[in-house]
Formats: C-alpha cells, structure tokens, sequence
C-alpha cells in the first residue's frame, strides 16, 4: 500500500512568461547595444520562443551568477509583492520608462521579475 501525502495547494501567481535570458561572451546577431546597462542584447521578440542572448560588458555591475547563468523572466502584476521573503539580487529598477524589474535567486538561478508601469 503507497500512502500519497497531501499538499496544500498554493493560490496560483499572475505570471506570464517574458524571455529567456542567455548570457554570452560571443557577438551574436542582431546585436542592440544598451551603454546605459552596459550590456549588448539581441531582440527577444525576432524568435517565437522569447530567446534573448546578452554579454555584458567589463564593468557591468551585475552579479556573477546573472552575468554566467540563463535566467527566464517573468511579467508580474505587483513586483514589490513578489519581492517579499525572496532572495532579492538585484535590487527593482527602472532600465527603460513604463518597465520595473528586479532578479531574485531561486535554487542557484536568476529569475527575472518584470512590471509594465
């Protein structure tokens, strides 16, 4: 006899998928240079999956684990919300107008959270 244990249900979160970050040493195609982020992206929306390659420059001050490791990011409806008893590594700001965002580290990845404004 197996005995299944219960879990209680946690309220599902307003999330919906924005890209897929993938950091990079290499030039890629379609290069955007952000000097104000000190990063180079390429457009997530040019792909059907979100795919969003980036190298950031020497002195981008980021942390290492989001300078080396993929993360995905998510649009959530109120950030400050979602920030509370996460482990926050970039604190939320503004990199562009109408868009907050901040990254939080979840099992050793960088999860990015993103609110239109």
């Amino acid at each position: 006899m197996q005995l299944y244990l219960q879990h209680e249900k946690k309220p599902k979160k307003s999330m919906k998928f924005n890209h897929f970050g993938i950091p990079t040493k290499e030039n890629f195609e379609g290069e955007i240079d952000l000097p104000h982020l000190k990063m180079t992206v390429s457009d997530h929306e040019n792909n059907d999956y979100g795919i969003q390659w980036q190298r950031y420059w020497e002195d981008a001050p980021y942390p290492e684990l989001v300078k080396t490791v993929p993360h995905v990011a998510f649009e959530v409806d109120d950030l400050e919300s979602e920030l509370i008893g996460k482990n926050v590594i970039i604190e939320p700001n503004s990199p562009s107008e109408g868009l907050k965002v901040a990254f939080i580290e979840v099992n050793g990845a960088p999860i990015e959270l993103m609110q239109y404004v």
